[in-house]
């Protein structure tokens, strides 16, 4: 499962892997705005531990992460589509149809806007095939 989500080098105090580069999940896919989580508030799911801006995310993701996690574990979508595994920076994020999706930088961003259907069409259909394909493999 490593390799199914995209986190942050290094680990939290209880041995997990960071998710979404330490920003609230619960903001960035509610407002499409970077909040900066805080460890008191870290929740840890499938392995990976997110951190959260209040007890409110916190809890809003406890009772339902599938909502507000990032769509290919945090994984660029446009080098999902192309059948690769990037960072995905919250700092480059849509919101569309309730889905959160990531991107590697601002001329990612823009390509994928160009062709947004597209892309995330393609995605959706490579994601389960390099889902659990090491980074390295792809």
């Amino acid at each position: 499962a490593e390799d199914e989500y995209n986190v942050t080098t290094g680990y939290t105090l209880d041995g997990a892997c960071l998710g979404v580069h330490g920003v609230d999940p619960v903001v960035l896919s509610t407002l499409n705005a970077v909040a900066p989580g805080d460890a008191a508030n870290a929740v840890v799911h499938d392995g990976v531990a997110y951190y959260f801006a209040s007890k409110l995310s916190a809890e809003r993701f406890q009772a339902d992460p599938d909502r507000y996690l990032p769509q290919y574990g945090g994984f660029c979508a446009y080098a999902v589509a192309l059948g690769r595994k990037l960072d995905g920076d919250p700092h480059f994020a849509d919101i569309v149809d309730g889905k959160l999706y990531l991107f590697v930088n601002a001329a990612v961003f823009e390509k994928y806007l160009a062709d947004r259907d597209n892309i995330l069409r393609t995605a959706e259909e490579k994601w389960s095939s390099i889902k659990h394909v090491s980074v390295e493999d792809l």
